[in-house]
């Protein structure tokens, strides 16, 4: 080969060097995925998130990467969690759960954060105006917290010579354990309710939370918002039954797991409008001009097992206006 020829083919080939070479460092947008759950727990969300996702076009690992925090219900780890994922220079948080929303939101005001709440977003100071949340935050919320007061209500139409009720909260989440007793407490004194506000922070509290029920006289029960209830649901269904505590709760699994009842929205709906939101916002759109999602659809689930072991007979009206009942 001649001198010139091969001073030419190494020039050529050099020159495409620094070409591959920038294809191959190209980086993906990247979310930062924070959650109050543990990995195990926080799947069956973060797996619809994901279909919202990919439904604005963005696959995990493909067209984007997903930086996951898990906090594994111990909320005090989020701000760090939060603090790293901005360091990280994240194109956008999704902060799933309350206290995920409130540490991401402290940590930044410049990256985009969306968000998947239990409660009003304005009364939490996430966001100033729920149809123009002028800032960096917006996302999604399913009112539970707004909608305890009309489980109250439904478990007292199911059991009206009850005066005595109880309302379990995780004090550890403050915001929506102060939300949600002020909420539910308003709403028994309006039906001339007694009711106790009982803490649990962790599984392990279930039992000695059960006795004091029993002592109390309590006869109904509403469950509050949280990781701890969900990750303890097939135990609180359980001791429900075992201690003839009726009981409701915001989401199906609970009576699908042998509770009597529930009220709420679907939380995977919820979850999946948040990635959406998420994706959009990769794709440029700003999030102060993308309005806070509220959930529309309420659903009530009877588990007619739950209510036969308790000894409850539920009013043909009220299985009327069912959404399910589970046999």
């Amino acid at each position: 080969m001649r001198r010139r020829q091969f001073i030419s083919l190494i020039g050529g080939v050099a020159a495409t060097w620094p070409l591959a070479a920038l294809a191959q460092q190209v980086a993906l947008p990247v979310i930062g995925y924070l959650s109050s759950y543990s990995p195990e727990e926080g799947e069956s969300r973060a797996a619809p998130f994901r279909r919202g996702l990919q439904e604005a076009g963005y696959v995990g690992g493909q067209n984007v990467a997903i930086e996951y925090r898990w906090a594994d219900q111990q909320i005090d780890r989020l701000p760090a969690m939060a603090a790293d994922l901005v360091q990280r220079r994240v194109n956008v948080i999704a902060a799933t759960t309350t206290p995920a929303a409130l540490a991401a939101q402290a940590a930044t005001t410049t990256i985009p954060i969306v968000f998947e709440v239990g409660t009003d977003p304005v009364r939490l100071g996430l966001v100033t105006n729920l149809n123009r949340p002028d800032g960096n935050v917006t996302g999604v919320t399913n009112l539970f917290v707004e909608v305890a007061p009309k489980r109250l209500e439904l478990l007292h139409e199911l059991l009206p010579t009850a005066k005595v009720m109880a309302l379990l909260v995780n004090p550890a989440d403050r915001n929506l354990a102060q939300i949600q007793s002020r909420e539910v407490l308003s709403a028994a004194h309006n039906r001339g309710l007694e009711l106790h506000v009982l803490n649990v922070r962790s599984e392990g509290d279930f039992d000695a939370v059960f006795a004091d029920i029993k002592r109390l006289r309590v006869g109904g029960l509403v469950i509050g918002a949280g990781p701890v209830f969900l990750r303890g649901l097939d135990k609180l269904a359980a001791l429900t039954v075992r201690h003839a505590v009726p009981a409701i709760y915001s989401y199906r699994v609970f009576p699908a797991a042998g509770g009597l009842m529930s009220y709420g929205t679907d939380i995977s709906e919820s979850y999946r409008l948040a990635g959406a939101y998420t994706g959009r916002i990769l794709k440029g759109e700003n999030p102060a001009e993308l309005p806070v999602l509220q959930a529309t659809k309420f659903e009530l689930v009877i588990n007619l097992k739950a209510a036969k072991a308790l000894g409850i007979s539920v009013p043909p009206s009220m299985q009327a206006r069912a959404d399910e009942m589970i046999e």
